[in-house]
């Protein structure tokens, strides 16, 4: 579904994402993993169209889209979520699903509320809620119209162990009940090993390691430059 073929991003001299290809199979969930500044949320905002590249390139479905606009990429089926939450601070929870809803032509926005427990939030503003529940409203806005694919960019940060666990849970069971694709930036690595069918692991902007969680995992270059010896 999605060819990131030797891309490359400079902030002037620094190169914040150095010849990256990786190959994302459509129905899966690829993690994206590396330490602190390893180009992780640089190669989401090329993905989604944020920034374009020095060099490379980005096929979605075969098609070449580098130079595409991130608006009509949302249109091709290309979503994102954020680190930071991007909700509506003063509309409520069942407000800001049906305006985005509506925007993006979702068709079923209860779906998306069940799948992500958010009955109870609807009649609240995010001020209103705990963090954990403004990540999910965070991700369902993301999820509103059926995308293809759907970038989501450490959806887990800030969370306790068990409300990642749940998250993850749910995130699994929407990619199987919506048929989508999901490329998941994700520190929490519990997460990452529980949800993902394939990790690619960067450093300095570099690709060290690429394949199933339970061979990076083992991979000596991943351990030491990020998983830690304890996680062999």
């Amino acid at each position: 579904m999605l060819q990131l073929d030797d891309l490359s991003f400079a902030y002037g001299s620094v190169k914040a994402v150095d010849q990256v290809s990786l190959d994302v199979a459509e129905g899966s969930i690829h993690g994206l993993i590396g330490p602190n500044g390893a180009g992780k949320s640089t190669c989401i905002d090329l993905i989604s169209g944020r920034q374009r590249p020095t060099s490379g390139s980005v096929r979605f479905r075969e098609r070449d889209i580098t130079r595409m606009a991130a608006p009509r990429r949302r249109h091709l089926g290309i979503a994102r979520s954020f680190q930071r939450i991007s909700v509506y601070p003063d509309l409520t929870v069942a407000d800001q699903l049906d305006v985005a809803g509506r925007l993006v032509g979702e068709q079923d926005v209860d779906a998306v509320v069940a799948a992500l427990a958010l009955g109870p939030s609807l009649p609240l503003t995010p001020s209103e809620i705990g963090y954990g529940e403004q990540r999910r409203v965070d991700i369902a806005l993301a999820l509103l119209g059926a995308p293809d694919l759907v970038l989501l960019d450490e959806p887990a940060a800030g969370l306790s162990r068990e409300e990642s666990i749940a998250l993850a849970d749910h995130l699994a069971g929407l990619v199987r009940e919506r048929g989508m694709t999901v490329v998941l930036v994700e520190h929490h690595l519990e997460v990452v090993y529980r949800v993902c069918d394939r990790l690619t692991v960067l450093e300095q902007g570099a690709v060290i390691a690429d394949g199933r969680p339970q061979e990076v995992r083992r991979d000596p270059r991943v351990v030491e430059a990020y998983l830690g010896r304890s996680a062999a």
